[in-house]
């Protein structure tokens, strides 16, 4: 029988992998193919935090599927031309692959299916990164929902997802196998090796998925719906590059989640509140799907005329940790060091960038984007423009996060910002949050001396809070001008 391919994308792994299972179940060879196209992605061609993960991913990848007799061939250029000739190299009569649902991307794998069919290929494509397909939730008017909890409503309210499926025990090999290169030659990695930091975080791979998940359901579910906001504990799953890299699918997640509660019913508050959070992740693909303009454009229209300022230097020093802000900083820090953010803090560094500095969001959007490891072109939108305040289900405007009441809050201790700005460790805690606040004895004693140990506030919380109100209400009237006329 002839060969199938089995083209990966953001579906690293073996397990509820519905492409793979399909190419199994058709009989025959099996060959799993990885093409590095990042000239494809467009606005989705990966940052680099996470062309690292990338490459261990696939690594991990090969290694499975070693494992079960095959491998991993690995090509780069044009995805559609690069099958076309593995399926002259192969005699394949079959493509399987799992969709994706980036606007540019979408378009792509269009094209690529229509050429194969029309060339005599069978193409069959699959749902493995959602819980739903984009398109399946409608409100009642037939609309796509805007806002989160009517759609995560009716999402819990449908039908339920279907179960994972498991992994092939075996892929049966082909007598005719194509050349592959070597994994280092997609230069994936720096370059200049600054990873230290995400390599001590982080071990990519389906294995350690689906560790991290056990890990979350058996110890820290429980707590889940009171530690989540807390970044000085270790509250949350971290499953989000698993997620994106599709080394875990939200299926998985989903199951294994509702089977904890059966378990033991004392988790049911904090897995509803975890499973709300993969419904945040659905919502993102639905409005991304639904609005593909909105990775550069704001979904509410009337920010496009937003006054934003253009401060490099305001920006230089949010990115590296030194607004002067002590958990904008750490965020910032934690972010550069280990390509990761607490959730929490993701939401104050933000709200600090575009309404305290009133730096568009599109910037900070694509600072994350280089240097999270789970940077996800749906997420990584909806987040900044909910920040923003012009997007799907946005915070309002006027709500603009301030940073000292937010580490009283969630880090009231400090421990979060003792770990990730160390020239502040010395200080009480009642001053953690506000150096520049603290009496000078008390900062001597603690070695903080401001703009030489650690940088005085680069703007003044209140004053800018005034100024991006001012800003809101400008086009907040432009916009009811324009409704009347």
């Amino acid at each position: 029988m002839r060969p199938s391919l089995v083209w990966f994308r953001h579906d690293l792994r073996l397990a509820d992998n519905p492409a793979l299972s399909a190419a199994v179940a058709r009989g025959g060879p099996v060959i799993p193919v990885y093409i590095w196209s990042p000239q494809e992605e467009g606005e989705a061609a990966p940052g680099a935090a996470s062309r690292w993960w990338l490459h261990h991913s696939l690594a991990s990848l090969d290694t499975d599927l070693r494992a079960r007799g095959s491998g991993l061939v690995v090509r780069r250029g044009a995805a559609g031309a690069t099958l076309r000739t593995l399926v002259g190299e192969t005699g394949a009569a079959a493509v399987f692959w799992n969709r994706r649902y980036e606007p540019q991307t979408l378009s792509r794998d269009a094209d690529i299916k229509n050429a194969l069919r029309a060339g005599g290929v069978l193409v069959e494509t699959f749902n493995s990164g959602l819980l739903f397909e984009p398109w399946a939730l409608t409100t009642g008017t037939g609309k796509p929902f805007q806002v989160f909890t009517p759609f995560w409503k009716a999402a819990l309210a449908g039908k339920p997802p279907l179960g994972p499926i498991a992994a092939p025990p075996g892929l049966p090999a082909s007598s005719v196998w194509p050349a592959s290169l070597a994994l280092d030659a997609l230069g994936l990695l720096p370059a200049y090796d600054w990873t230290g930091g995400i390599r001590a975080a982080w071990t990519p791979g389906e294995h350690a998925a689906s560790a991290s998940l056990d890990r979350f359901l058996h110890d820290l579910a429980v707590g889940y719906a009171d530690d989540r906001n807390r970044p000085d504990l270790s509250g949350t799953s971290r499953l989000s590059p698993h997620l994106h890299f599709g080394e875990i699918g939200p299926r998985q997640v989903f199951a294994a989640a509702r089977a904890q509660t059966a378990r033991d019913p004392a988790c049911a508050a904090g897995i509803d509140a975890y499973l709300r959070e993969i419904g945040w992740r659905e919502f993102a693909h639905h409005v991304l799907f639904h609005f593909p303009r909105t990775t550069t454009e704001p979904l509410r229209r009337e920010f496009a005329e937003f006054p934003w300022a253009r401060n490099d230097r305001a920006q230089r020093a949010w990115r590296r940790g030194g607004t002067g802000y002590p958990l904008v900083d750490a965020g910032m820090r934690e972010l550069w060091h280990t390509g990761w953010m607490h959730n929490r803090v993701r939401m104050v560094a933000a709200s600090f960038l575009v309404k305290h500095l009133r730096v568009p969001w599109q910037d900070g959007a694509a600072w994350f984007w280089d240097t999270l490891v789970d940077a996800d072109l749906a997420n990584n939108t909806l987040g900044w423009q909910w920040t923003a305040g012009c997007g799907a289900d946005a915070a309002p405007f006027f709500r603009i996060f301030n940073p000292v009441t937010q580490g009283d809050r969630f880090d009231p201790d400090g421990t979060f910002v003792r770990r990730w700005v160390p020239e502040l460790a010395g200080l009480p805690t009642g001053w953690i949050h506000k150096p520049w606040a603290a009496p000078e004895p008390v900062r001597a004693a603690a070695g903080v001396v401001l703009d030489r140990t650690y940088p005085a506030p680069i703007v003044d919380h209140a004053k800018a809070r005034a100024t991006a109100l001012t800003a809101f209400a400008a086009i907040r009237r432009g916009a009811s001008n324009a409704s009347v006329t």
